[in-house]
Formats: structure tokens, C-alpha cells, sequence
């Protein structure tokens, strides 16, 4: 690993179907010591099902009220896949809390400036809501990866208990994206650095307009790709010693930067 221990807390986030603990299992082993890192379930599945109400500021006031009950004054934050997009939201609402900001394949990243092979898979992942559960999943994954890709069965036996609001989560938020303002003009002025991670075999109507996006807004991004990764086979679960070392290493230079 690398140098010294870091002084700031790390806020990391899953996607909206796999918990934190279980999202993020090979990668946080790689952090004990030199960094303290939070895995932080969503706020969607505080109290079970998805709040009638729920929107990506359901998330952001959540991140706010835990961070200052546990007295972080500033901290980086990541996440994926949905993660990333609360990540991106929290950033655009809060751009002074954070030492910086890691995007590892967002599931959203604003409304504004889309390509159009970027609206035509936003417009197929939205067609997909209308189909029974089953079905909607497998035409989703589909859609997050490169036409090349097969994504494996899903494992036999009964789902885990922790799956029993997932479906729902899953149908709340994508409007949650849709209906959510990306405020531009703050993340161009966020004074923090910016990762952006993403797998070579991702769909990249997606996931490269997504980046290209994010590098016309920050003075200081990175990116770095996985060659042989996708969605559903991420860095942070099959290469976890790459992605644990690219991390600690963008939180160090985020912390040298900061005021003394």
C-alpha cells in the first residue's frame, strides 16, 4: 500500500441492488490501516421498502445527517453504480464537504448534454420499467455492457432476505435520476479532485459518454479503466488490490492539496 495513514474518513457507496458490506467485501480488507473507510448502506432501504416519496435527496440529506452526527467536517466520497449517482448528487449539493469525489460507473450523472446513443440506451433502460421484474433485469444488465459481453445466470436456491425490497428499489430509482437536477455549475466549481472509474467491457453509450461528460466539468480528473471488466463483473470485486492501491493513492494527493 501506500504511505502515510490518512487523516480524513471515506464514505463509499453500493449500488442500489447488493448491500455495502457485501458490494465492497474483497475491496475493504485493502484499507485496514492507512485509511478509514465507511461502507454506507442506501437510505432507500432504511426502513425496509422504498419511501413513496424517495428521491436522490432522500440520499444526500441522509449522507449529511450522518457525517456531521459523527463530526466529519470533510471526508472523500465514492460510490457505484447507484452509489456513484447519490455520489454525484451529494457532490453537486455539498461540493465544500468533500476532500474528493470517486465515480466508479455511475448509474446516472445528470439530465443535461446526453449524446444521442447516450438518450437512446437512457430511453431503453426506462422501456425496461414496464416489464415484470424478471424480465426488466435481464434486459437491464444487458444494457450496461458491451455486446460481446453474455452476463451469467443468476445462482440457483431461494434469494437472500436481504433481495425482499430490491425489485422495488430497483423501479424507484431510475425515476429518481430522472427527475433529479444535476446542479453543472457546482460541480465545476467543486475544489476537490475527481476519479472516474469504469470497466473496458461496460457498455460505453453509457459509461464513456458518462466520462466525457464528467471531464468537461473538472479541473481536476482522472480516469482509469479496467480493460477486462464490466458492470456486473467490477473492478472493485475482482481486482481489489488494483482498485484498493488507485484509491488510496487519489485520496493522498486529494489530502496534499488541502489547506494546512
Amino acid at each position: 500500500m501506500t504511505g502515510a495513514a490518512m487523516q480524513l474518513p471515506v464514505i463509499l457507496l453500493p449500488g442500489i441492488i447488493t448491500p455495502a458490506d457485501i458490494t465492497y467485501r474483497y475491496l475493504l480488507p485493502q484499507f485496514e490501516g492507512p485509511a478509514t473507510v465507511i461502507a454506507r448502506d442506501l437510505a432507500i432501504y432504511a426502513n425496509g421498502a422504498p419511501p413513496s416519496d424517495y428521491s436522490l435527496d432522500t440520499e444526500v440529506d441522509a449522507i449529511l445527517n450522518a457525517v456531521d452526527e459523527a463530526g466529519f467536517e470533510r471526508f472523500h466520497i465514492g460510490g457505484f453504480s447507484g452509489g456513484g449517482a447519490i455520489s454525484a448528487a451529494f457532490a453537486a449539493r455539498h461540493p465544500h464537504r468533500l476532500a474528493s469525489l470517486a465515480l466508479m460507473e455511475p448509474a446516472w450523472f445528470g439530465n443535461e448534454d446526453q449524446s444521442e446513443d447516450e438518450i437512446a440506451v437512457r430511453e431503453a433502460v426506462e422501456a425496461t420499467e414496464s416489464l415484470p421484474y424478471a424480465g426488466m433485469l435481464a434486459a437491464f444488465a444487458q444494457l450496461n455492457v458491451a455486446d460481446d459481453v453474455e452476463i451469467p445466470a443468476p445462482p440457483a436456491g431461494d434469494p437472500p432476505d436481504w433481495m425482499e425490497h430490491r425489485p422495488a428499489g430497483i423501479f424507484a430509482l431510475g425515476p429518481a435520476c430522472r427527475d433529479h437536477t444535476l446542479d453543472l455549475g457546482a460541480l465545476r466549481s467543486l475544489n476537490a479532485p475527481a476519479l472516474y472509474i469504469r470497466g473496458g467491457r461496460s457498455n460505453p453509450a453509457m459509461y464513456l459518454r458518462m466520462q466525457e461528460r464528467a471531464a468537461r466539468l473538472f479541473s481536476d480528473f482522472t480516469v482509469e479503466i479496467f480493460e477486462d471488466r464490466h458492470h456486473f463483473d467490477p473492478p472493485h470485486r475482482s481486482e481489489p488490490e488494483r482498485t484498493a492501491e488507485l484509491l488510496l493513492s487519489f485520496w493522498e494527493r486529494a489530502e496534499a492539496r488541502l489547506p494546512a
